[in-house]
């Protein structure tokens, strides 16, 4: 994020249900089902969060529970702690000790050559992968 740029909370007291859009940085310590829409910005799920929301961000890093399915643009970090179940598709993906995920995994290297049709350089990683590794990393 550069500096002057505004990050917003979702506090652990608040429950959203329906579609949350934004050009800013969020972090989400409370409840959100529906949708997430932050294509220029960076999403956090909080360790104490729960989202049920199918995300699309630039970059995503989970520390708690999220149910849906995630893309980004960049790169996805599942946390030590964090549960994450759905399809995920990004350029990078990194998977911390003690993260549990369930779902399928698309790993682009980048949005250029996937609109172009051309093969990704990098590999497409499997459902199960071993605790912390990184995938997608250049």
């Amino acid at each position: 994020m550069a500096s002057g740029e505004s990050t917003a909370v979702i506090g652990k007291s608040v429950q959203i249900r329906g579609e949350v859009k934004g050009n800013e940085d969020l972090v989400i310590e409370g409840l959100v089902e529906g949708t997430i829409t932050l294509t220029d910005s960076r999403l956090t799920v909080g360790a104490n969060a729960r989202v049920t929301a199918n995300v699309d961000a630039r970059d995503v890093v989970v520390q708690g529970t999220l149910h849906g399915d995630v893309h980004a643009a960049g790169r996805i970090e599942l946390r030590a702690g964090s549960n994450v179940t759905g399809d995920i598709r990004a350029a990078r993906l990194s998977i911390e000790d003690n993260a549990i995920y369930s779902g399928k995994v698309e790993l682009a290297g980048s949005a250029s050559a996937a609109e172009h049709g051309k093969a990704s350089a990098a590999p497409h990683a499997p459902a199960a992968a071993p605790a912390g590794a990184l995938f997608g990393a250049n």
